[in-house]
């Protein structure tokens, strides 16, 4: 299996930084409270000096959302939602562990992480622009054809696991308590990326480790790396 973005995405964000992590052995019956807790102190920190929509992190998404024509007010990379919701009401919705610890890794940083069942995805996740006839299944059911030209992450049997690049996962390949192996993504496009991509996948691989006794695959990738295999 495979995780890439299209030389078009590469092309048209020459300034994206993506990190890429497989887990393997994930469980549902852990408790992460002390690390859901700790990173929403950072992300309280960093907060308390200005909205989320003055980060630099967000600043940059804002920016890639508006070159794909969207409107950065009404669609907004996760990390924003996240750190928008946590910021009215002091703490986010517990879903699953590893979610809610991705969660809280993507406020602290104010990266988007999307973390999708492996078992649910066909060969390979690319990130990249929408032919037309891919399909999307909503959180409550529904079935959407991203429009042609949309970011999404589409795998080779034209599944779209997320529309509008950060903006929404699909339910198809959501982690629910039968899941075991992940793929997780993050990505960031502003000025520091790099070393703030390379701290959070840092710091998420030991937490894996610490949580579930797992161990990581993991990489950086670039223009000139842009493809990570790994086995399931």
């Amino acid at each position: 299996m495979r995780f890439q973005h299209s030389s078009d995405i590469w092309r048209d964000f020459p300034e994206l930084v993506p990190g890429v992590l497989v887990a393997k052995g994930v469980t549902a019956g852990v408790s992460v409270d002390d690390q859901v807790a700790r990173f929403g102190e950072l992300a309280a920190k960093r907060l308390a000096t200005g909205s989320e929509g003055e980060l630099p992190e967000i600043q940059a998404w804002r920016r890639a959302f508006s070159k794909m024509g969207l409107k950065p007010t009404q669609y907004r990379c996760a990390s924003e939602s996240l750190l928008r919701r946590f910021r009215k009401e002091g703490a986010l919705p517990r879903l699953h562990p590893l979610i809610d610890l991705c969660n809280a890794v993507s406020i602290a940083y104010a990266i988007p992480v999307a973390v999708f069942d492996v078992s649910k995805i066909s060969q390979c996740v690319e990130v990249r622009y929408a032919a037309g006839d891919e399909t999307y299944l909503t959180f409550s059911g529904e079935t959407e054809h991203p429009p042609p030209g949309e970011v999404i992450f589409a795998d080779a049997e034209g599944r779209a696991h997320a529309r509008r690049w950060t903006n929404r996962q699909s339910g198809h390949s959501a982690v629910r308590d039968t899941t075991a192996d992940v793929l997780i993504v993050v990505e960031a496009l502003h000025d520091t990326a790099g070393k703030d991509i390379a701290s959070l996948m840092a710091t998420l691989s030991g937490e894996l480790t610490a949580v579930w006794s797992v161990t990581p695959e993991s990489t950086v990738l670039g223009p000139s790396a842009p493809r990570f295999e790994f086995t399931t």
